[in-house]
């Protein structure tokens, strides 16, 4: 009878241990022109430039409307999960969710927060316009932010 109660102890344990919390890092829904922009608090209604992240430590989503206020957001307020992420932005011609840092990035969009920043499903991207990588888009968002600080451009 002792044994019994000790292995069904054990059994509950290790049902407790093998049900850790698992972080879903996929995109998640969307409430259009409800959700806000965790950056600049506009409404997320633009469903070909939003984006969004996911804690990797506690599942929380955040959402932006413009993948500029995504990167800034990261510098200003000093994610410590940053280069951990998971970032997803919708494609610019389906709006489909796809991966940032493989997307490929044109710089010719009108974006919602003037970044003009707009992500191809790699293979799907234009020929006839400037194309670039994550990184190189990240570091020209900061740039261009600090160019608007610095002429008083607030938007």
């Amino acid at each position: 009878m002792r044994s019994s109660k000790a292995w069904l102890v054990l059994t509950v344990l290790l049902a407790f241990w093998g049900c850790e919390r698992k972080i879903d890092l996929n995109p998640h829904e969307v409430h259009w022109d409800r959700d806000m922009c965790i950056r600049c608090k506009m409404v997320v209604s633009e469903r070909m430039y939003a984006a969004q992240t996911t804690d990797p430590n506690t599942g929380k989503t955040y959402f932006f409307d413009d993948i500029g206020c995504t990167v800034l957001w990261f510098v200003e307020d000093e994610i410590e999960w940053a280069n951990k992420a998971k970032i997803w932005v919708t494609d610019i011609k389906t709006g489909e969710w796809i991966d940032a840092k493989v997307a490929k990035w044109g710089t010719m969009s009108i974006t919602p927060m003037a970044f003009g920043f707009g992500a191809y499903k790699p293979g799907t991207e234009p020929k006839d316009e400037e194309i670039i990588a994550y990184d190189e888009m990240a570091k020209r968002a900061i740039i261009l932010e600090a160019r608007k600080k610095h002429y008083g451009d607030t938007q």
